[in-house]
C-alpha cells in the first residue's frame, strides 16, 4: 500500500516538475528538457530527478543549471503539494531515451538485423 502511495507522490512530483522547469531563468538551463522519471524516498526527505536534454552539446550545463536551481524549483513544489516534507531534488542526467532510440534504429538497419525466415526477405519493412 505504501508503495503506491510513493508512486502517486513520485508521479505527481514529475507533473510538477516538467511544467516548472520552463519557467527557471537560469540561462543554462534552455532546450527541450523532459522529466522521466522522480525516484523519492520513503522518508520523502530527498528525491532523485532524472532529466533527458534533447541537446547533447549543453547537457552538463543544463544538469549544473538546474542544480543550482533546485532551491527555487522545491519551494515552488511545496507551494503546489500539499506533503509534510518538501524533498530535496537532486538531477541526474536520463539516457534511457537515446538508448531506446538507438535500438530502434539498429532494429530497422537491415545489415544488422537479419530477416528470421529466409523465404521473407523480399518483405521490405519500411513504411517510408
Amino acid at each position: 500500500m505504501a508503495s503506491n502511495r510513493m508512486g502517486r507522490i513520485n508521479e505527481e512530483i514529475q507533473r510538477e516538475l516538467a511544467a516548472l522547469i520552463p519557467s527557471v531563468k537560469d540561462p543554462r538551463v534552455t532546450g527541450m528538457i523532459s522529466v522521466t522519471a522522480v525516484d523519492t524516498t520513503p522518508d520523502l526527505k530527498f528525491a532523485k530527478v532524472y532529466v533527458s536534454i534533447l541537446d547533447k552539446g549543453d547537457c552538463d550545463q543544463v544538469v549544473k543549471g538546474l542544480k543550482s536551481a533546485a532551491g527555487w524549483l522545491r519551494r515552488e513544489l511545496g507551494r503546489s503539494l500539499n506533503l509534510r516534507n518538501t524533498p530535496e531534488l537532486t538531477f541526474i542526467r536520463d539516457d534511457s531515451i537515446d538508448k531506446g532510440a538507438h535500438i530502434l534504429e539498429m532494429l530497422r538497419n537491415p545489415e544488422v538485423v537479419k530477416p528470421a525466415n529466409p523465404a521473407n526477405e523480399h518483405i521490405i519493412l519500411d513504411e517510408e
